[in-house]
């Protein structure tokens, strides 16, 4: 399909400048761009690609000031990325669905399955399951019994959902995760490490997204949840009994330990780790590889490294750390000097 200058800035509500009858059938880097191609700029690194690319139109924010002309047409509108992104969720939808059940699927019996969902073959729908209209679930998916998944969810290949857990609307669970996996629960004993059984379920709200490859545990008693709007990355692991608040968003290989709390609007960086039992509170932003290791209860504060602190106190603790061999030369020369001045006083008495 070919779209118009002037089509797409009614649709995201952009001016054009330029060629309103430019047209375009799909979308490139700017770096990379191909006539017929619509690319945008929102980082100011990749400004001088704007002059030479060879996309037909341009996404641009409207305060960029051109150091010349350009010959693509572009649409300039309040916020480029986010623009694009509403084009991409545009083009996606438009993509049609596959629709039906595989004759090599396993349904069980009990379950029920919604209107033009999608079963891929070898995925496996256990007993008394419920799936919601419009859901695709792909090859070697498992759903374990008595499981609940909303309307226009996308499972992909080799996720797992285990038992019970309930799953909203649109939600999208990329390859390889695992939901309701048991907590890590173990009681010591002499003889070693006792299992303790994990009751309870995982409730995924609607529109959560998660990424490949990460797990979010069932609870020892009641559930773990994730909020709506949620969006956790690749390899990302969530304990038993944590909540997450709404529209948090979680970078790769964060780690939260189990039964903490975390709040709404929560931003954190790779590899950060937050420890059992905490309490984050809302718009709580969080550097990569911070160690947060106890409650942030007030929210609205960025924090960074290990144990984690204000990122401002950690900005300057960095240079008093980087410095700290000249520093501990300078502190063992001075009080090498001090013990000569002792001497040299005492000397004098």
């Amino acid at each position: 399909m070919e779209f118009t200058a002037k089509q797409i800035a009614e649709f995201i509500q952009g001016s054009v400048e330029g060629n309103e009858n430019a047209t375009v059938h799909t979308f490139a880097k700017i770096e990379e761009g191909v006539p017929g191609a619509i690319s945008f700029l929102s980082n100011p690194k990749y400004t001088h690609y704007l002059y030479d690319t060879q996309s037909s139109i341009i996404l641009v924010n409207k305060d960029l000031k051109l150091e010349k002309a350009t010959q693509a047409t572009l649409i300039r509108v309040d916020n480029a990325y986010e623009a694009v992104a509403r084009l991409l969720t545009l083009y996606e939808m438009s993509k049609p669905k596959k629709k039906g059940i595989d004759p090599l699927a396993y349904i069980a019996p009990t379950a029920q399955i919604g209107e033009d969902c999608y079963v891929a073959p070898f995925a496996y729908v256990g007993e008394n399951v419920k799936i919601g209209k419009g859901t695709q679930i792909y090859p070697h998916t498992t759903v374990y019994d008595h499981a609940t998944i909303g309307e226009d969810c996308v499972l992909y290949s080799n996720v797992s959902v285990y038992h019970d857990c309930k799953i909203g609307n649109r939600v999208i669970l990329h390859s390889g995760c695992v939901i309701g996996a048991d907590g890590f629960g173990f009681a010591p004993t002499p003889n070693g490490y006792e299992k303790i059984p994990q009751i309870g379920i995982v409730t995924l709200e609607d529109d959560v997204e998660i990424g490949a490859n990460a797990c979010v545990d069932r609870s020892t008693m009641g559930s773990t949840v994730v909020r709506k709007g949620v969006k956790i990355d690749n390899l990302v692991q969530i304990a038993h009994n944590v909540e997450v608040g709404a529209n948090t968003v979680m970078s790769a290989q964060v780690g939260v330990a189990g039964s903490t709390k975390i709040g709404q609007w929560c931003m954190f960086g790779g590899q950060v780790g937050i420890t059992g039992h905490a309490v984050i509170g809302d718009q709580v932003k969080s550097g990569a590889q911070a160690g947060i290791a106890g409650s942030i209860r007030k929210g609205h504060v960025t924090v960074q490294g290990s144990p984690a602190i204000e990122a401002k106190n950690f900005a300057r603790s960095s240079v008093v750390f980087k410095n700290l061999p000249e520093m501990y030369t300078d502190v063992n020369r001075m009080k090498k000097e001090i013990e000569e001045l002792k001497e040299i006083l005492n000397k004098k008495k």
